[in-house]
């Protein structure tokens, strides 16, 4: 039980952060990406300052689960949209370059925080990493909108403008979009388990002396090449076929989560962890790009807000569920079994999404080419009505 409440704590905060994303897109459509940006990294520097403060943990799920939480996800999620306004041909490689800094971070991070923990304490450290949030409501003042911010205003003299205003339900009319908005949720029930637990499951199986910041290195690092790889190979991918990407990523993260209780010898865990953090920058780095694929430069930004706020409930619900298991069952096998199937089903389901894609364009030119024929017909009609009538004014004169 305890395991399963500590797992919680983490899982809240990571939930919190795309469960705001909806909301966060709003104000990015109605404030613009700056704002929204350094608003949020100003909150959140807020949370994490009062989370130093903060000596019991009930208090700590408000600072640190929700106020930085949310502060982040103000901050997280114009960093996608921004790049949309400056870059089209090469946006999957401007992505992968702009996510492969959270490698950097996920390599290099847990020895500097190892060490200030040591040293400083948990208070201090959070109080040094204020400093990042500070950094970062900084860089925030950079985003420089191209693409204009959507007008709410109205004319119908209410005091508040409609919630289709507000809320953009374009993106909902895209049946690939629906795929890909629920496909990508249904396989994360499974896709953060191994990230969540792995080194609680090193610690049983290999003993407390095992080098498991060694996996939190190959993940960090085959992940940040990953991103940098497949942002490219994305460029290459026409339209919505960038899916099958993201399709693969999960086949074989699904896989890899099935593989780690199979792992007797620590070096083969380490190559699980390899393959893993190379398919997980794959998904996270091609995810802006495929929006922009199925709703349009307009649309993006809550396109990836609503996405982003489907996957906070399999980021939460997810990993709590393979602590409850490890303290039933004694052991993370069945849990990292579990975890396999659902990036597997969801890959899947998103499947679908370039054959739904291809006729929806099929159906459009079909219409577009009646529509072309109705107005050449009626061209056609207007002419011979007007030879008509010149003949006739003819006739009578004769």
């Amino acid at each position: 039980m305890l395991l399963l409440l500590k797992t919680w704590v983490g899982s809240l905060s990571m939930g919190m952060i795309f469960f705001c994303s909806p909301i966060v897109s709003v104000f990015t459509d109605i404030l613009g990406c700056r704002v929204t940006a350094v608003g949020g990294a100003a909150v959140g520097l807020v949370g994490l300052l009062a989370s130093s403060f903060v000596t019991s943990l009930g208090p700590l799920y408000f600072t640190y689960g929700i106020v930085f939480a949310c502060g982040c996800s103000f901050a997280y999620q114009p960093s996608l949209v921004i790049l949309g306004h400056y870059f089209k041909k090469r946006l999957g490689l401007v992505n992968g370059i702009v996510t492969a800094g959270s490698s950097v971070f996920t390599i290099t991070l847990p020895f500097v925080l190892s060490g200030l923990l040591e040293r400083v304490g948990l208070q201090n450290t959070m109080r040094v990493l204020c400093i990042l949030m500070f950094v970062l409501m900084l860089a925030g003042f950079t985003y420089k909108p191209l693409l204009p911010v959507k007008s709410i205003n109205t004319h119908t003299g209410s005091r508040f403008p409609p919630i289709s205003k507000i809320f953009n339900i374009n993106i909902w009319k895209s049946l690939g979009y629906r795929i890909w908005a629920f496909g990508i949720p249904a396989a994360l029930y499974g896709y953060f388990v191994p990230y969540v637990h792995l080194m609680k499951h090193v610690e049983e199986r290999f003993g407390t002396d095992a080098s498991k910041e060694v996996l939190l290195m190959c993940i960090g690092i085959t992940s940040g090449v990953g991103r940098l790889i497949f942002g490219r190979a994305a460029d290459y991918v026409n339209g919505v076929n960038k899916v099958y990407l993201q399709v693969t990523s999960f086949f074989i993260i699904g896989l890899m989560s099935m593989m780690i209780p199979l792992c007797h010898i620590f070096g083969g865990l380490i190559a699980v962890c390899l393959l893993m953090g190379l398919f997980d920058g794959c998904f996270i780095c091609i995810m802006a790009p495929i929006a922009f694929e199925l709703v349009g430069d307009e649309d993006v930004s809550q396109a990836i807000g609503f996405l982003l706020g489907l996957m906070s409930v399999p980021m939460t619900v997810g990993p709590p569920i393979a602590g409850f298991l490890r303290d039933r069952l004694g052991s993370y096998d069945v849990a990292f079994y579990l975890a396999g199937i659902p990036p597997i089903v969801g890959g899947a389901v998103l499947c679908l999404i370039p054959w739904v894609e291809a006729k929806r364009k099929r159906k459009e030119k079909e219409e577009a080419l009646n529509k072309e024929q109705d107005v050449t017909q009626k061209m056609i009609e207007h002419e011979k009505a007007q030879e008509d009538a010149q003949s006739k004014t003819g006739e009578s004169v004769l």
